[in-house]
């Protein structure tokens, strides 16, 4: 095979696993995550509890299946993640009083400090990333995710 487009000799349907972007996009974000859970290893929190955390500071008060689908959670997931996260005091349930069906789930002042004490350091992988990717690449990059997954495959 010259090019890494091309398919296998042996007449599989696959291309090269160089060039699956599923495989791709899992060790891009086993790359990008190193530094992250380093980060998060310092507090003890999760990357799923992480993703709660600046899902619900960044947007406030919100539901649970908003929670789950802004946090790429499963919601039976996310509701045994809350369930911890609240007995830790990093965030606040409560029932909707206009639906009583619906949780909505706020950052706590202890989630908040903890959000505080992480700001400076993921800045920093941030900005590392940027530096080396560049920032136009890496909005180009973000753009045609987003694109990319409203595909309906």
């Amino acid at each position: 095979m010259d090019r890494p487009d091309q398919r296998p000799a042996n007449g599989s349907n696959f291309g090269p696993t160089s060039r699956s972007l599923p495989i791709a996009l899992l060790r891009t974000r086993e790359r990008i995550m190193v530094p992250i859970r380093e980060m998060l290893q310092q507090s003890g929190i999760s990357e799923q509890q992480w993703r709660i955390l600046r899902v619900v500071d960044e947007a406030g008060e919100m539901e649970q299946t908003a929670i789950a689908q802004a946090a790429c959670l499963q919601l039976p997931s996310l509701t045994r993640i809350l369930r911890t996260m609240d007995g830790d005091g990093l965030v606040a349930r409560k029932t909707d009083a206009a639906d009583r069906r619906r949780t909505l789930v706020s950052v706590t002042a202890t989630g908040k400090v903890l959000i505080a004490r992480h700001r400076a350091r993921n800045a920093q992988i941030f900005s590392t990333i940027e530096a080396e990717f560049g920032r136009q690449k890496l909005d180009l990059l973000l753009d045609l995710l987003d694109e990319l997954q409203r595909i309906d495959v």
